[in-house]
């Protein structure tokens, strides 16, 4: 009876007793003589007790903890032992502390070093805006000398038919040749290409003559690149809307055909043509409006929307025989014209509707009152102030209106737009234009509109012009748009981010002084990869960066920029607009570092920070100094970071240079990607090399040739001859066969602060589990240009000794099926403890789960017969990380899985208990799928029209109204058909969208955790235990209950919605900026009498002769 009660006493009782009879046995005494009476009674009374609460044995886990500590204590070691053995970091530890005494280790300072690099950033970008300046006197002396020719006949390298062929027009030959500079494209550096909009006739005498006049600019191209051969594309734009662009290159045509490209829309254009704005648009949207007039109206006012820049603000009413705010959240205010509000407002003008009589007069006092209000303010630009009036007639001038308004002073310019063939009312809408400094322009045409609404840039420019104010501009970071149409839609060519420096070009005739003539505007691109290339990474540490905003709060860099997404391969985000500080900087809550940098503040500032990583289903937990200051003679702030504790300290070594030498010979030793340690720009004959080999050559010289950086090339001497002994480690234990019989551990690999990397294969090549690592295709680990690889930067953050392990996220179409594992080296110099090196491992899987389950087999039994292992059917066992993420399983198909998405009661037993946490994070860059009627996005209220275009029934009904209404040129442009041809179904797309990632992480402190989880009317059992030295966790959860119901607990991001209210008040407080120093709202001088014409209907003979014919046709067609 008492062995009876004793067998069900094992099975059901907890630690206590089973650990009592282990140990009895282990003392080799008889364990039931040595129980007291409490331990008796225990067992007589169990039956008694088990029936009065049955929820209480379930509250016990089926296995004891002790048992547990066994597995993970052995699992533990035994890996540990073999990342220790097969990395090498007992040999690599050991070099670096043989040298503690003869290195130096310094804590960096923060204010200091973001002084120097603003220092430097300044002279560079000085250099880039002093080869603008050379462009923009080259230009205006020579349109100054050149006298226009109407009948001029000039051949030019057209950028899109150079090459084409003999027979084509405009189709010359030109050289080109690969340049790695210019991201492999075939360039003429000897020559520039022009491109023409499609819209534009490319032998039309205005642009013929500017093309002619414009090719004095090629010298200086060629003398700026030889003077800075890191310089990007120069390029001047031209009023006339042609595109001077060096090197050479051809453009080609996107998927549809198209070359969607017109300088005047670009963001360095509008702003270095004119000063900011305050711009109010009025819509007619009354009944006469209907039909054709709206579409047109909608399309101009899409129009006006492309040329207002960030530094303009701007709302939209229309007005019938009520003025209703397009928006109506935005009632009494402007908004910011970014790219996120413009979008915005272009889908509400799809949904306008005209009805009803137009009231004009009040329309027009509602935006004086408007644009005086917001002045007075002070919000907004405070400098250039217009109203856009887009109309299909005006039955007065409303003189008394302005006369109360804006006369004498007229600050307000206005910019009268007559949608329509009709002339009628054609003179009272050029008064209001000329009454108040603005410019009047009839719409017949769709095909009218982009010329059109740009004549108001250059009334705005007069000020600028007359003033002789040729302002430098400074675009934020943007999608370099040249180089998609420089490349065939095939080619997989990366985006690149850039931003522009510009400025405007004048008229500097006499005759036109007072008219104010803008030629067009010249700049050239800063790559912003070109920036990280200056910024010294080895000096930041482990988690440190540098960063810079705009004088709008943009970033212009920051590692946390993410201007690509992967969908099969890097791409442009469509619609990607920019980045502001606060999106990326999401802990700084109250924006107290971005009205600092955006104010152009010198200071400091700390903070704790949540850094996503590893796609982000990971985070960091780290505390960040801040140092920022502004960059002389430019918009833009710098900022430093420093993570505090390890990263704010960096060692300083010695090395001779033969020694040294010889180590960075080896083949498998190579320098970090993105990080300059010589400049190889500078000299034709040094832009072949790669880095490694720059610093080789400029090790081998006795006068070296090349510009490198001492003290860094200095420090990778060091790290080479300090890791050096690695490689004979690593051969040794390759050839070792006994050692690596499963050849289980396949690749050895180290990286040091200084960008030093040295990798061993301990298997054959084709015995590689999978070769992504030494690929590197996933830029998380390997070095950047502003990152440590991540498996270096989650090593630095656990303690000394300890190896961080994960399954790498496969970048490719299969699971992952190897394990890495990492360490760090830290140096010890007192309370200082720079982190030096990491190093590592890469398993296969399936070796690394075998040792697991050899150590869950072993028990403290003497007879090794092991009454419970995780083997036995109603356990299951698992190897999870501090991030929750299964290395080992019973099932397979579970390894790499989430741990919620597999045992979520447990998961959210742990949540509850604190042994993980969940954090929400906010991602403001993240992409989400929509399904969408159109392609065209936002602007879909294009598509109709486009697409009655191409109907049978609307081309012959309506062919001789289109044939008057439409110009040859543009009815057969390729543009319009090709719109219409991309009409599209239903599809998906991606577009921005904010959202929120769940985020899990251990909680450092706790070592063991018991618990049971609750599922209807049952509880799962289950022992969480830390593996020595690791990051990882041993769960075992008891199988004899079924949670499957319980709803998983995923990674999955959600899609953050914001209601109404929530969105108004985000249109309605919008961030601090700063405004732009310069400014130029109107001039004393100004010539105000050219403010615009009718466009008068005179059709071409053919075309009317052909109406005529038609005409009898017409009802018999449209019946």
């Amino acid at each position: 009876m008492l062995l009876a009660l004793f067998i069900v006493l094992k099975r059901r009782d907890g630690e206590r007793l089973r650990t009592d009879w282990l140990d009895a046995d282990m003392r080799g005494k008889s364990s039931f003589s040595h129980w007291n009476v409490s331990n008796v009674a225990s067992l007589l009374f169990w039956p008694i007790l088990s029936l009065s609460a049955p929820g209480a044995a379930s509250s016990q886990p089926a296995i004891p903890p002790s048992q547990v500590r066994l597995w993970a204590a052995a699992f533990g070691g035994e890996i540990r032992s073999i990342a220790v053995k097969f990395s090498g970091s007992h040999l690599l530890r050991q070099k670096y502390k043989e040298r503690e005494k003869s290195v130096c280790v310094e804590e960096m300072d923060g204010a200091k070093l973001v002084d120097q690099l603003a220092g430097n950033m300044a002279k560079m970008f000085h250099r880039k805006a002093e080869a603008v300046r050379r462009l923009v006197k080259a230009a205006e002396d020579a349109h100054l000398w050149h006298e226009e020719d109407p009948g001029l006949q000039f051949d030019y390298f057209n950028a899109a038919l150079v090459n084409e062929g003999k027979n084509l027009e405009l189709s010359q030959e030109l050289i080109l040749q690969p340049s790695e500079h210019f991201h492999n494209l075939a360039v003429n550096f000897s020559l520039s290409v022009v491109q023409v909009p499609t819209n534009t006739y490319n032998k039309d005498s205005a642009v013929l003559n500017g093309v002619f006049w414009s090719e004095a600019l090629n010298k200086v191209f060629v003398d700026n690149f030889g003077r800075d051969p890191s310089l990007g594309w120069q390029y001047f734009g031209s009023a006339k809307g042609f595109f001077r662009q060096y090197p050479g290159v051809k453009w080609h045509p996107d998927e549809n055909g198209l070359i969607d490209f017109d300088c005047r829309n670009r963001k360095w254009y509008i702003q270095a043509a004119a000063s900011p704005k305050d711009v109010v648009v009025l819509v007619d949207v009354s009944g006469s409006m209907k039909g054709l007039h709206l579409t047109m109206a909608r399309h101009t006012v899409s129009s006006i929307l492309d040329t207002l820049g960030d530094d303009d603000f701007f709302n939209i009413l229309t007005y019938n025989h009520e003025i209703h705010y397009v928006e109506p959240c935005l009632n009494g205010t402007l908004v910011q014209a970014h790219k996120t509000n413009k979008d915005h407002f272009r889908e509400l003008l799809d949904k306008l509707s005209a009805k009803g009589t137009g009231r004009l007069g009040d329309a027009l006092r509602e935006a004086f009152a408007l644009l005086k209000e917001f002045h007075q303010s002070g919000r907004g630009t405070c400098c250039t102030q217009a109203v856009m009036l887009v109309t299909d007639g005006a039955t007065e001038t409303y003189d008394t209106v302005f006369e109360k308004f804006n006369w004498p002073q007229r600050k307000v310019r206005v910019f009268p737009y007559l949608i329509g063939r009709e002339a009628a009312f054609a003179d009272n809408l050029k008064r209001m234009a000329c009454a108040n400094k603005g410019y009047f322009t009839q719409i017949s045409t769709l095909a009218d509109v982009q010329e059109n609404v740009m004549k108001y840039l250059h009334v705005l420019s007069r000020p600028k012009v007359i003033d002789e104010e040729r302002d430098a501009v400074w675009t934020e970071a943007y999608v370099d748009s040249i180089l998609p149409q420089a490349q065939k839609p095939e080619e997989n060519h990366s985006p690149v981010l850039v931003t522009t420096v510009a400025m405007p070009v004048f008229s500097t005739k006499k005759e036109t002084k007072k008219q104010g003539v803008l030629v067009g505007v010249a700049g050239t691109d800063v790559p912003v990869q070109d920036l990280l290339r200056a910024f010294p990474k080895h000096k930041l540490g482990v988690h440190g960066y540098v960063f810079a905003v705009t004088n709008n709060g943009y970033v212009l860099t920051h590692p946390e920029l993410r201007p690509l997404f992967q969908n099969g391969k890097k791409s442009r985000k469509p619609d990607y607009s920019s980045v502001d500080l606060s999106e990326v900087e999401r802990d700084d809550k109250e924006h107290f570092l971005r009205t600092a940098m955006v104010n152009r503040s010198t200071g400091t500032f700390s903070m704790e920070v949540k850094q996503m990583v590893d796609k982000g289903k990971r985070l960091l937990s780290l505390h960040n100094d801040y140092y920022y200051t502004h960059i002389e003679g430019t918009p833009f702030s710098l900022g430093v970071v420093l993570s505090r504790g390890r990263g704010k300290y960096v060692l300083r070594g010695n090395a001779t240079r033969e020694e040294g030498l010889h180590d960075l010979e080896h083949p498998d030793v190579a320098l970090a990607r993105g990080w300059t340690y010589c400049d190889t720009s500078e000299s034709q004959e040094h832009r072949h090399l790669s880095q490694m080999e720059a610093v080789r050559l400029f090790l081998s010289e006795p006068q070296p040739r090349l510009k490198c950086d001492r003290e860094l090339v200095q420090e990778v001497l060091f790290d080479a001859v300090v890791t050096a002994p690695l490689e004979a480690y690593w051969t040794s234990v390759a050839l070792n066969k006994s050692q690596n019989s499963e050849g289980g551990v396949e690749i050895a690999f180290l990286a040091t602060r200084t960008g030093l990397r040295r990798t061993g294969l301990l298997v054959l090549p084709e015995q590689l589990s999978s070769r992504e690592f030494l690929a590197a295709d996933d830029e998380e680990d390997a070095f950047s240009a502003d990152r440590f690889p991540l498996w270096y930067r989650r090593a630095a953050e656990q303690l000394p000794g300890t190896f961080t392990y994960s399954i790498p996220f496969s970048t490719g179409s299969g699971p992952s099926t190897t394990v890495l594992a990492s360490t760090a080296i830290q140096l010890h110099d007192g309370t200082k403890s720079p982190t030096v090196a990491a190093l590592g491992i890469q398993m296969n899987l399936g070796f690394f789960q075998r040792k697991f389950w050899t150590a869950c087999r072993q028990c403290a039994a003497l007879d090794g017969k092991c009454s419970v292992s995780c083997d036995s059917p109603s356990l299951s066992c698992y190897v999870i990380d501090n991030n929750g993420f299964v290395l080992v399983s019973r099932h397979p198909s579970r390894t790499g899985l989430f741990f919620g998405e597999v045992e979520a009661a447990v998961m959210n037993q742990l949540l509850l208990t604190g042994s993980f946490k969940r954090i929400a994070l906010h991602n403001r860059q993240a992409m989400c799928k929509i399904t969408s009627e159109s392609s065209d996005g936002p602007r879909s209220f294009f598509d109709p029209y486009f697409a009655v275009l191409g109907t049978v029934k609307w081309l012959l009904g309506e062919l001789v109204v289109s044939l008057l209404e439409f110009s040859l040129h543009g009815w057969w442009h390729p543009h319009l058909t090709a719109k219409a041809q991309r009409l599209a179904k239903s599809k998906t797309t991606l577009v921005p969208c904010d959202v929120e990632h769940p985020a899990f992480v251990s909680e450092c402190a706790v070592e063991e955790t018991t618990g049971t989880a609750e599922c209807d009317g049952c509880g799962r059992s289950f022992i969480v235990q830390r593996i020595p030295s690791s990051n990882l966790y041993l769960v075992v959860v008891e199988d004899q209950c079924d949670c499957s119901a319980t709803p998983p607990v995923t990674l999955e991001p959600t899609q953050l919605i914001y209601n109404g209210s929530l969105r108004c008040d985000r249109l309605k407080s919008p961030n601090d900026r700063r405004r732009p120093d310069s400014c130029h709202p109107f001039h004393p001088e100004e010539d105000a009498l050219d403010c615009g014409s009718a466009l008068g209907l005179s059709p071409m003979p053919l075309l009317t002769s052909l109406a005529l014919l038609l005409a009898p046709a017409v009802p018999l067609l449209t019946s």
